[in-house]
């Protein structure tokens, strides 16, 4: 069948919450509404306003209760409503979330899930377009992963609802409705596993999330220059799966890493430290970074200037190839 990320993610919800009746769900209208892009579709009306329902418009609190919710035994899902308002809840997620565990001598998990639907290429603003997941990705006591096919969505959230520990799940919202062959549940690779999407000879692109598509399309445009792209989907930041980067790049002698955010202290750097930690010999050319430039998320009209996409991919694969 055919399935759109949107409607896997809120096939996941359901059948997560109808596995486990201690997952909640809960955030600034997702209850009613569905929420804004409409993942928390009908939950509400199937588990009762007691398991899905929405909160004040205070995103602080909103992670706060998770810790106490899940001290209390429930597996709280928590939907920050865009990537940008997440930032007051920073403090929550980075001084106690992630720290309880250690604190505690290992003997407090906290199985908390935080939704953030993140990344550009919808139109919206500063505040609703950004790639915060560095903050996290740095952060000890935290997994951080983000789905870039229909299936890794599904199977992503709900191995991060059953996961003991705190997990940031950066859906991609520009990639809500594109859409999959699969049949559902489906559970594909773990936490901490990236994939192959699509093998090559010429360069790898490593991507996660709305990029994992875009490089894509940028592999098979590559074809009339000639070129043979190999595309890893990370899948997971945190943790990082470093033998499948490895072995990519011992087979390609080329890397370029993608993302959205800003190439300047972006998740791209932790990917070229460690390819030239452990394959600095198997490289022809440095490992190169496309990204966002190194300003404030820019006007809705002038997104597509900000924001990776093939041909700018394209010229890094090229730059690589000249060395």
């Amino acid at each position: 069948m055919s399935i759109t990320l949107a409607q896997a993610l809120n096939t996941a919800l359901h059948d997560a919450m109808e596995a486990d009746e201690r997952v909640v769900m809960y955030g600034e209208d997702v209850g009613q509404l569905g929420g804004v892009f409409r993942i928390t579709d009908r939950l509400q009306e199937r588990f009762g306003d007691k398991r899905c329902f929405d909160t004040p418009l205070a995103e602080s609190a909103i992670v706060g209760t998770a810790v106490g919710m899940a001290l209390y035994g429930y597996r709280p899902v928590v939907e920050m409503q865009f990537d940008g308002f997440t930032h007051p809840a920073f403090e929550q997620i980075v001084s106690h979330l992630a720290k309880m565990r250690n604190r505690s001598r290992g003997t407090v998990q906290l199985p908390v899930v935080v939704r953030i639907p993140f990344g550009g290429g919808i139109g919206a603003v500063e505040h609703h377009s950004e790639s915060p997941e560095n903050y996290f990705a740095h952060t000890a006591g935290l997994k951080v992963v983000s789905p870039g096919t229909p299936s890794d969505a599904y199977s992503l959230l709900r191995e991060s609802i059953e996961a003991p520990d705190p997990v940031i799940f950066f859906e991609p919202k520009r990639r809500y409705w594109l859409k999959e062959d699969a049949d559902l549940p489906a559970r594909t690779e773990p936490i901490g596993t990236a994939v192959v999407r699509r093998p090559g000879t010429t360069a790898t692109l490593f991507a996660y999330g709305p990029m994992v598509h875009t490089c894509l399309d940028a592999a098979q445009a590559a074809e009339g220059e000639g070129w043979d792209l190999e595309v890893v989907d990370l899948r997971s930041l945190n943790p990082l799966d470093g033998a499948t980067i490895v072995d990519s790049v011992q087979r390609t002698g080329r890397a370029i890493v993608v993302h959205e955010a800003q190439v300047f202290a972006g998740f791209g750097a932790e990917v070229a430290a460690l390819v030239s930690e452990r394959a600095f010999y198997s490289l022809e050319a440095p490992v190169l970074r496309v990204g966002g430039f190194d300003i404030p998320y820019p006007a809705a009209k002038l997104e597509e200037f900000f924001l990776p996409e093939v041909d700018r991919i394209l010229d890094a694969v090229e730059r690589s190839l000249r060395f």
